[in-house]
C-alpha cells in the first residue's frame, strides 16, 4: 500500500495564511470594511476617533479597477450614512449623510431643507453658529441621474455637496452601520480613551 506523503509543517502553516488572506481580502473588498473617523464633519453623529463598520454589499458589490456595481440588495436612502470616493481626490474616502436623491431638486433657504419644493424634516443636522453662513444657503439644483447630494451633520464644519458637488452612485462604497470603537485621544487615561458607551453602537 503506497505511503501518504505528509505536509511538512512549513507548508501547512503557509497555506493556511494564504487562505485566510484571501478570506480577509474578499470580506474587506466586498462585504464589510473598517474605517476610522478622521474628522468632526459628521458630529454629533460620529465623533472623531470613531471606528466603524461599513456594509459593502447593500448597494451592490462594486467591482475593483472598473468600478462598477452589480446585484444592488438597495438603493441609498434618505438619512443613510455613506462612505464613498472623494470626487476631488479619488485617492481618499468621505463619509457624509444622503440628503438627495437621483432627479430631486434640493434647495436650503436659511437652513432649512426643500426637496422639490417641500419643506423636509431633517434631524440630523446640527448648527456651531448662531449667525447665518455660506452653506447655510444652496441651490435649487437638480440631482443629476446617477448622483446623490450628501451632506455632513455637523454642518457648519462640513465640506460636503454644497462646495464641491455630486457622488456618483457608483463611487459610493457602502454604508456605515455600527461602531466597533471609540477612542478619545485627549483623555488623560486609557480607561478614559476608551467611549465605552459608543462601542457596538447602532449607526443612523
Amino acid at each position: 500500500m503506497p505511503k501518504v506523503k505528509q505536509k511538512s509543517k512549513v507548508r501547512e502553516y503557509a497555506e493556511t495564511l494564504i487562505i485566510a488572506l484571501v478570506i480577509a481580502l474578499f470580506v474587506r473588498t466586498f462585504v464589510v470594511q473598517a474605517f476610522k473617523i478622521p474628522s468632526g464633519s459628521m458630529e454629533p453623529t460620529l465623533l472623531v476617533g470613531d471606528h466603524i463598520l461599513v456594509n459593502k454589499f447593500m448597494y451592490g458589490i462594486r467591482i475593483p479597477l472598473i468600478g462598477k456595481k452589480v446585484f444592488p440588495l438597495s438603493k441609498p436612502r434618505r438619512g443613510d450614512v455613506i462612505v464613498f470616493i472623494f470626487p476631488n481626490d479619488r485617492s481618499k474616502d468621505f463619509i457624509k449623510r444622503v440628503i438627495g436623491l437621483p432627479g430631486e431638486k434640493v434647495e436650503i433657504r436659511e437652513r432649512k431643507i426643500y426637496i422639490n419644493d417641500r419643506l423636509i424634516e431633517d434631524p440630523w443636522g446640527v448648527f456651531s453658529s448662531w449667525g447665518l453662513s455660506a452653506g447655510d444657503n444652496y441651490g435649487p439644483k437638480e440631482v443629476p441621474p446617477g448622483f446623490l447630494l450628501v451632506l455632513g451633520d455637523n454642518r457648519d464644519n462640513s465640506q460636503d455637496s454644497r462646495y464641491w458637488g455630486f457622488v456618483p452612485l457608483d463611487d459610493v462604497l457602502g454604508k456605515a452601520f455600527i461602531m466597533y470603537w471609540s477612542w478619545d485621544w485627549r483623555a488623560s487615561s486609557f480607561l478614559s480613551k476608551v467611549r465605552w458607551e459608543r462601542i457596538g453602537r447602532i449607526i443612523r
